[in-house]
């Protein structure tokens, strides 16, 4: 029996609203895979909190598309810094492509969408998780959700999981709804931000040269 699909935009605005009630502003620490990605996310909750975007996604198979996203995550940053109510900052986290094949074994020939990206999703908010822990912050989420290709349901349920497993508030949200799929689209022609028509990982862009040819 399939489970109700919960709003998690909802949720997030109930947050905001506790949020803006309180006389500090929480840490967050945002997952974030590239710069179009986090670009709505960051435009939209760069009011209510001190984020800090940690880039880690060892699931992208090649150095040159790994270093290229990392750069341009760390300039749109120092763009968006210019208008930001609250000073964004930036983390790296390892890349060693190792852990994802490690993760990811045995699943390779599922197509996107499936559990293999439900293990990619676990690999990176679990490290998320784990840095924001160590590092005092109050939250921790990702930018995934943006995503129509993305599983908005399933990550937050990782998300809830890991909240329980490192001790440590996951912000829930999905910010594909109200049209945040739609204004980091716009963010990102006018950022002029490289979009990548494959999510990271050798097998996404392998399926999406075989849709290419088929069509």
């Amino acid at each position: 029996m399939n489970k109700p699909k919960i709003n998690y935009q909802i949720i997030l605005e109930k947050k905001i609203k506790e949020i803006e009630r309180l006389d500090y502003i929480p840490t967050l620490l945002l997952h974030s895979c590239c710069a179009p990605c986090g670009s709505y996310a960051l435009e939209y909750l760069a009011d209510y909190f001190k984020i800090t975007v940690y880039y880690y996604n060892p699931n992208i198979t090649f150095h040159d598309e790994y270093k290229k996203r990392y750069v341009e995550q760390q300039e749109f940053i120092k763009t968006i810094n210019k208008t930001a109510k609250n000073k964004i900052y930036f983390l790296g986290g390892e890349y060693d492509t190792v852990e994802f094949y490690d993760k990811i074994r045995g699943l390779e020939g599922i197509r996107e969408g499936g559990e293999r990206c439900f293990e990619c999703f676990d690999l990176r908010l679990a490290q998320t998780a784990k840095m924001a822990n160590e590092l005092n912050y109050d939250y921790f989420s990702t930018a995934l959700s943006i995503s129509p290709l993305k599983n908005g349901q399933k990550i937050n349920e990782i998300g809830i999981e890991l909240e329980e497993r490192f001790g440590i508030q996951f912000l829930k949200a999905d910010f594909k709804k109200k049209n945040g799929y739609k204004r980091s689209i716009e963010l990102s022609r006018e950022h002029n931000l490289y979009r990548q028509d494959y999510c990271g990982c050798i097998y996404s862009k392998q399926e999406r040269e075989e849709d290419e040819k088929n069509k």
